[in-house]
């Protein structure tokens, strides 16, 4: 079976999302737009609260294991994936976060003119739908995608923020204002109490006749034709289609996804496509190399307060009213992401910008890497926001992907996680929870000297799942796409989702895949830059 469009998007994430409304605006152009996985018609991922049983799905996930990391004990680390129209965005935790205006300038010097602060700001403003009459300076308010803040907040996120300050730590209301330092509760992607992915901002409301949107199908390879993109052949339902292409194909399968889909089409390295057993069609050195990820430390503690989320008997009453309290005003727990506060901070280590960042949890997180414990308490998971540690993607057994974060290779990532980790000791240790203070479960009380902790974290780190980064855009030797998001080599083929960021930038990848999606819509159709 074959079918010609003039636009074929690949994945109907963040990015993807945005170019198929921006593209399809046009009438007199075919756009298909296909997504490997399904629908994202479930309460799990629609209702708030259900983001955390996402990332172990085997419905709504890829559920990617990494290879075994050598500086954390040789672990293999999960690194789930949205698996769904929306993609990630499907499966986040709806956090609207930009990064720092010299991530983007950091880009342009690099070799990415266009894609500076000023060149980028535009399109956040123009996809947002600003709910909070925060400065319009930054912000937009006519955007499909609604920010908002919280709907019922935990009382322990306001008691974080409080205990932060005490320590010195400035409030901050707008993290994507005119600084990123700070701590306060995040904005959110969300619309009367339910999630808004990127496919419901962008896509789901659409009537478009000339939109076509597949679910279900896992493109498998790239079909080429010189130096031509001429389609994709796919998988649905256990049967093969072919999709042609008139105009352009745009990958925006993820960090993840792009580079596999072009290292399994012979789009990469040469010597290690041919020792997987691919022929190489065009040999791009670049491909899967410059994997970038924040990694993660945990301080968790237990807590006899009914006051945090978890289960006990003391919260049964709060447990059964919330589906009444959701359904009737769109309150109660159902409607928390789970890490409704946070902040952007220096440790000892940083120079002139924050180098970690918080996201608070009111209610225990298992130390035993459970979904569910019995039980309250609250934790601190703080990053490190600009690792040096740099790893890749290539094709595994079977031309499966094989996922390497190399994390610790460099030292100072380590040093950095480690002050991490302290300082959120620091803020958890403030009289403003004397009332609630309970047992610190991780690292524990026999954790103490940077050498205990550091050994703890080689144990126990994790990913925060924003890998970036393989697909790297530039003008060097080492760039995958041009900063017009063409790929090198071929003349119709473009890449447009967090694989392209050259580095990782100081927060959340969701906002930032918006934004990109936003740009490459007028690379595409060769429009100015909004104003």
């Amino acid at each position: 079976m074959s079918e010609s469009f003039d636009y074929l998007i690949v994945g109907a994430g963040s990015a993807g999302c945005v170019l198929a409304n921006r593209l399809s605006a046009d009438p007199t152009v075919r756009v298909c737009l296909i997504e490997a996985g399904g629908s994202d018609a479930s309460p799990r991922v629609q209702i708030p609260a259900g983001t955390i049983t996402l990332y172990k799905s085997r419905v709504f996930s890829w559920n990617y294991f990494s290879a075994p990391q050598p500086n954390l004990a040789g672990r293999s680390l999960h690194t789930p994936r949205g698996k769904a129209l929306g993609g990630s965005s499907a499966m986040n935790s709806m956090i609207y976060i930009r990064g720092d205006a010299s991530d983007y300038d950091r880009w342009a010097a690099a070799g990415c003119p266009g894609w500076g602060w000023q060149d980028v700001l535009p399109y956040f403003k123009r996809s947002e739908g600003n709910r909070l009459g925060q400065s319009l300076l930054y912000h937009g308010t006519q955007g499909e995608l609604l920010v908002d803040k919280p709907r019922d907040p935990n009382p322990l996120s306001s008691l974080y923020i409080r205990a932060a300050e005490h320590l010195g730590l400035k409030r901050n209301d707008d993290f994507n204002g005119g600084a990123l330092e700070g701590v306060g509760l995040y904005n959110l992607t969300q619309k009367n109490g339910k999630r808004l992915s990127s496919y419901r901002a962008f896509v789901h409301p659409l009537h478009r006749d000339n939109l076509s949107v597949l679910s279900g199908c896992e493109v498998e390879r790239l079909l080429l034709d010189g130096e031509r993109v001429s389609g994709v052949e796919l998988r649905q339902n256990g049967q093969w289609r072919t999709l042609q292409c008139s105009r352009e194909t745009i990958l925006c399968a993820g960090a993840l996804g792009s580079p596999h889909i072009l290292l399994k089409s012979g789009i990469g390295p040469r010597a290690e496509l041919e020792a997987a057993g691919v022929a190489c069609k065009v040999d791009l050195p670049g491909v899967g190399k410059n994997l970038q990820e924040h990694i993660d430390g945990l301080v968790t503690v237990r807590s006899k307060s009914p006051l945090s989320l978890g289960f006990s008997l003391g919260a049964l009453p709060k447990i059964l009213a919330s589906p009444l309290q959701y359904l009737a005003r769109k309150t109660g727990w159902l409607t928390t992401n789970y890490v409704e506060a946070g902040g952007f901070a220096r440790t000892p280590l940083a120079e002139a910008l924050p180098d970690v960042q918080m996201h608070f949890v009111p209610g225990y997180r298992s130390h035993r890497g459970r979904l569910f414990e019995w039980g309250h308490g609250y934790a601190i998971h703080t990053c490190v926001l600009r690792p040096k540690s740099i790893g890749e993607v290539r094709l595994g057994t079977g031309r499966s992907l094989e996922i390497d974060f190399n994390f610790f290779s460099d030292e100072a990532d380590a040093r950095v996680l480690v002050e991490g980790v302290k300082l959120a000791r620091k803020i958890l240790a403030q009289p403003e929870f004397d009332a609630i203070r309970g047992e610190e479960m991780l690292p524990g009380p026999q954790v103490q000297s940077d050498e205990q902790l550091l050994a703890h974290l080689r144990d126990y780190a994790a990913t925060v799942f924003h890998p970036v980064g393989t697909c790297k855009m530039g003008t060097d030797e080492a760039a995958v796409v041009s900063p017009q998001l063409k790929v090198r080599g071929l003349s119709n083929l473009r890449v447009a989702d967090a694989s392209i960021m050259p580095t990782l930038i100081s927060g959340n990848t969701n906002a930032p895949c918006i934004m990109i999606g936003e740009k490459a819509a007028d690379l595409i159709l060769d429009r100015a830059r909004p104003s």
